[in-house]
């Protein structure tokens, strides 16, 4: 098992610094270099001005250079102004330019700069994984039991009416995107003029507005079941009809098993059968499905987080890319990267455990 998990994690450091090669290749090309300095000096400025703009702010060097900076293994740049000021990567984390230290860059905890926020990368980052970490814990919490639940009651009696109704039901929450479920709870349970609100208030059961909130940026103060209610829906209701369906599969084979018709001749009751025999096997390939969810959520969660104006990460990864705020980009494709290996890790780990009969080569 140790060698297993030493061998893992080198592959997931190989896997994340290509991918951060790639990501920073692909955010550092010329056109994007020059759009971040007509951005913050001016659209108007010329090519010198550009060039001069780039060469003040430590994007004049190569980029093998500027990537080794951003690591955090090449000394990081500086600039002196003609008045004598010095200026660099490593200065602006220094009260005294004298003390700052050589190296900065993520070896050394150090994300960089946002443009668009003004502020401190991994400032930036941890608040706003902060908030889609919790919006990710509550969508779990509600997508995973009931899909398995689902998955299960529907598998157990295969072709039963039952069956054909939870899997139909599946389909539907599976087939139906994020940006259309969205919208339609907030015109039915978060208008004022529409929907459920304006009726609940006709009938005196209603006193505020409307029902829900279909505007989540007050859950960064305080979450709330009227706040906080429809962007968990939203999501959770898109990925439990994909367990849902997993589940279902994976219950219906497993009950045909050879073992479950021994049970059943040696007169296990039927719910026992379920939970002591079938549930555990049949876990295995829905549990790869769960995890995957992890970064899926992280960075699906997009669409959701901007039609609810709830800052999380990918409404953090909107806002940088929409303004080309290089140093943010590059923070967000680390931890999706990161998110995403640690999962796989996890899953592994994970079969080992449900079905010891897996063997690890």
């Amino acid at each position: 098992m140790l060698f297993f998990l030493a061998r893992r994690v080198g592959m997931m450091l190989l896997t994340a610094l290509c991918l951060t090669v790639l990501v920073f290749y692909l955010t550092n090309l010329p056109a994007k270099l020059e759009t971040l300095a007509k951005t913050q000096a001016g659209a108007r400025i010329s090519d010198a001005e550009v060039a001069s703009w780039l060469e003040r702010n430590g994007y004049g060097a190569p980029m093998p250079v500027r990537y080794g900076e951003w690591l955090g293994v090449v000394p990081g740049w500086v600039h002196e102004s003609p008045d004598g000021t010095l200026r660099g990567r490593c200065i602006a984390r220094a009260a005294d330019p004298a003390e700052a230290p050589t190296y900065c860059g993520l070896l050394q905890g150090y994300w960089g700069w946002s443009t668009r926020f003004n502020d401190a990368v991994g400032s930036v980052i941890a608040t706003r994984l902060g908030a889609t970490g919790m919006l990710m814990l509550w969508v779990m919490i509600v997508m995973v039991p009931s899909a398995l639940a689902v998955g299960v009651l529907a598998g157990m009696r295969e072709g039963s009416r039952a069956d054909r109704t939870l899997s139909t039901g599946a389909i539907v929450s599976t087939a139906t995107p994020e940006y259309v479920s969205g919208v339609v709870f907030i015109a039915f349970f978060a208008s004022s003029t529409v929907g459920l609100s304006p009726l609940l208030r006709e009938w005196g059961l209603l006193d505020s507005p409307v029902l829900f909130q279909g505007n989540a940026r007050s859950a960064m103060e305080g979450i709330t079941f009227w706040n906080f209610t429809l962007p968990v829906v939203t999501i959770a209701l898109y990925g439990m009809g994909y367990i849902a369906r997993m589940t279902r599969a994976s219950m219906t084979e497993v009950m045909t098993q050879q073992y479950i018709r021994t049970a059943r001749l040696k007169g296990a009751s039927f719910r026992a059968i379920v939970l002591k025999h079938a549930l555990r096997n049949a876990l295995i390939a829905p549990f790869t499905v769960i995890m995957l969810q992890f970064p899926w959520l992280l960075n699906g969660v997009v669409i959701v987080e901007v039609l609810f104006s709830y800052p999380g990460f990918g409404w953090t990864l909107v806002e940088a890319a929409g303004n080309n705020d290089i140093e943010l980009l590059l923070a967000c494709a680390v931890v999706a990267v990161v998110v995403v290996l640690l999962t796989q890790l996890i899953s592994d780990i994970g079969y080992v455990y449900l079905n010891p009969r897996i063997r690890i080569s």
